[in-house]
């Protein structure tokens, strides 16, 4: 079966940097759609950055941009997300989440489809 690993969180001072790592088995990044989602205490969860992984484009949510960059390493078989200038209202359950019918545009942020395999999260915690 399918299973997304997430790894690399953690607590970090406000302007640090963490690298989220997402290890895929049962499932190869080359076709479709996959991303990073995060979730804060009493909020919804939001799409912060996903990747068309079968043409390499990317996409971000406002808050994110020029600070998060998501890329893929195919010879892992791996996601990450490197976040650069964190700030405490990053602080959120980070989760890896992928897909296996959707690609191209359908990529784009916010999600149109819920994504089939999700991963089980990593605390991201960012402290002023």
């Amino acid at each position: 079966q399918v299973q997304l690993v997430e790894s690399g969180g953690g607590s970090v001072q406000a302007g640090g940097s963490l690298r989220l790592s997402c290890a895929a088995s049962g499932y190869t990044f080359s076709t479709y759609c996959a991303g990073w989602f995060r979730q804060a205490p009493g909020k919804e969860r939001e799409g912060v950055a996903t990747i068309y992984t079968g043409g390499g484009n990317t996409y971000y949510a406002d808050s994110v941009k020029g600070r998060f960059t998501i890329s893929l390493d195919n010879a892992k078989n791996t996601l990450y997300l490197q976040m650069n200038s964190l700030k405490p209202e990053d602080t959120a359950m980070y989760t890896c989440a992928a897909d296996s019918r959707y690609s191209g545009y359908w990529c784009r942020l916010p999600p149109r489809f819920r994504y089939n395999y999700w991963g089980q999260g990593t605390q991201v915690t960012v402290s002023s």
